[in-house]
């Protein structure tokens, strides 16, 4: 189910959705007219009270959704972070590294950067090119970094150095799993089937033109809540990104004191 909602254009599942719904509200009605209860109000008191319980149960399970979707949200944000200060930790203590080991780890370090920006909004057929991309370099940032240790083993920074190139790749990991943890589909299936029964409820209950403009303004109301929470939980191809301003500021502040800039004060 995750797969094919992602697939889907937002806008296209927004419609989609709008349409379940009505159709589940359209059904409500009909059945009122089948038992031919048409447009009696005898019983508004009661119906009211369970209108309001319906609603206050799918506000409940909305809630919760939500709150399953920005807590991964939260997640991918704050990795972004921690994999920018860990990249740029990992680069600084590069320039410590003798050539031609600094030059060298220098530049995978950057194109590891390049990679991990170029990650951003790509489809699953992209994606999977880049990850294996990025899998490479990090392979071969790791096969540097131990050529260079056989130069620095003996310097009190060197497992310092090594900490930071692993901090690198296990950061990497993280956001992996971070990206790849999504809401359980059965909690969005779930809240699907109520929302499609609430909807149902509506069109039996709601009678009367007033009343079914306020009730599709509801409906469109609960598929927008209901689309947000999807695109949340759509973390490569959703319209709400995680922003990936601090490894965009890192690359930035690389480009403007390459290696040779840390050259000035060697003698």
């Amino acid at each position: 189910m995750a797969a094919l909602v992602d697939d889907i254009p937002i806008y296209l599942l927004l419609l989609l959705i709008l349409l379940s719904l009505a159709a589940a509200a359209l059904l409500g009605y009909r059945l009122r007219r089948i038992m031919g209860l048409g447009s009696a109000n005898g019983s508004d008191g009661q119906e009211a009270y369970i209108v309001s319980a319906v609603l206050g149960l799918l506000a409940l399970l909305m809630g919760f959704t939500l709150s399953l979707s920005l807590d991964r949200f939260e997640t991918r944000r704050a990795l972004v972070l921690v994999e920018a200060n860990a990249i740029g930790t990992a680069y600084l203590r590069t320039q410590l590294l003798a050539e031609p080991h600094r030059g060298r780890l220098s530049r995978l370090i950057v194109d590891y950067l390049d990679n991990r920006l170029g990650l951003v909004g790509l489809a699953d057929a992209e994606l999977e090119a880049r990850s294996t991309h990025n899998d490479q370099l990090l392979a071969d940032l790791w096969a540097a970094a131990a050529a260079a240790f056989d130069t620095i083993r003996v310097y009190d920074f060197s497992t310092a150095y090594l900490d930071s190139i692993n901090a690198v790749i296990d950061t990497d990991t993280s956001r992996q799993t971070a990206r790849d943890a999504r809401v359980p589909v059965e909690v969005f299936a779930l809240l699907l089937l109520f929302t499609l029964a609430a909807s149902a409820i509506l069109g039996f209950v709601l009678v009367g033109p007033r009343r079914q403009v306020a009730a599709g303004m509801l409906l469109l109301l609960l598929a927008l809540a209901l689309l947000l929470m999807l695109d949340i939980d759509r973390p490569s191809l959703g319209l709400v990104k995680e922003s990936q301003a601090p490894l965009e500021n890192l690359r930035r502040s690389l480009a403007a004191t390459p290696a040779d800039h840390y050259d000035r004060w060697r003698t």
